[in-house]
């Protein structure tokens, strides 16, 4: 396992003795402040014994019930990530939920980071891999205008419904067409088994007819989206940061749902 032969090896243990000081830096503990309340909340692990243990897991690429096991097995990791002798060793269930609360992407991000400031000081040794692979044939579905509308309708519509059910902009009446846009999509692959001279008009009309949907779905969520923000606003530093990361994924959804309307229209 990754982490045996980390706790056996002396160069690792210094490495990890001034990775350890690398992250006492403010830098690494800032991208945290905006998803805690400094007063209200549950109690939960301390900051500085996630950022340790999650860099761990970056790298020796550990899961998450294999790192808790190798922590509680090393006092030298232990002593790294901040856990007094003796003391409880996180639940991996624990470090899944602060993961999705604070996004898998800003933990890879400050993994990055952190190796990238361990390299320029020299205190790990970063190598150009080559990898040999073996190809399996297989075949390769491409998309598609009509597919990815659809797709982008029922995208819209189930994240609308979770920034909904997190509290933002529930009184907004939005409509579901996502049974409207598998019916165009099954009447388009009927019309491409149809005769040559007919399919190139069906389609094109079906892939009209789910740009339509695609455009009412979007407008829909950009309402709804403005609304969740104006709540955002008025809650300020009492926002959920769930609510708050569900509708930066809304409105991602959005504008690549209009790049494929404009490219279906092209």
């Amino acid at each position: 396992m990754g982490g045996d032969r980390a706790r056996c090896h002396p160069r690792a243990a210094r490495q990890l003795a001034r990775v350890d000081d690398l992250l006492d830096d403010p830098a690494f503990w800032d991208p945290f402040r905006a998803h805690f309340d400094p007063v209200i909340g549950r109690p939960s692990i301390p900051i500085e014994t996630y950022l340790r243990m999650m860099f761990l897991k970056f790298r020796y690429r550990l899961g998450y019930e294999l790192l808790c096991r190798e922590v509680a097995d090393s006092i030298s990791w232990q002593r790294f990530c901040r856990i007094p002798l003796g003391g409880q060793v996180p639940h991996p269930t624990t470090l899944v939920k602060l993961t999705r609360r604070v996004g898998p992407a800003t933990v890879a991000q400050l993994n990055q980071t952190l190796l990238a400031t361990a390299a320029d000081h020299k205190v790990l040794r970063t190598h150009k891999v080559r990898l040999e692979t073996t190809l399996v044939e297989a075949n390769v579905c491409y998309p598609t205008d009509a597919g990815l509308l659809a797709k982008a309708v029922g995208k819209l519509a189930h994240t609308i419904g979770r920034v909904q059910a997190a509290g933002g902009a529930a009184r907004t009446k939005v409509r579901d067409r996502r049974r409207a846009a598998r019916r165009r999509a099954h009447q388009l692959a009927r019309s491409l088994r149809a005769r040559a001279g007919q399919a190139k008009q069906q389609v094109a009309e079906r892939t009209a007819e789910l740009a339509g949907l695609a455009e009412q779905a979007a407008a829909d969520a950009a309402r709804m989206a403005r609304n969740a923000r104006r709540q955002l606003v008025r809650a300020g530093s009492q926002a959920s940061g769930k609510l708050t990361r569900l509708l930066a994924d809304l409105e991602t959804t959005i504008g690549r749902t209009q790049q494929v309307i404009g490219q279906a229209g092209r």
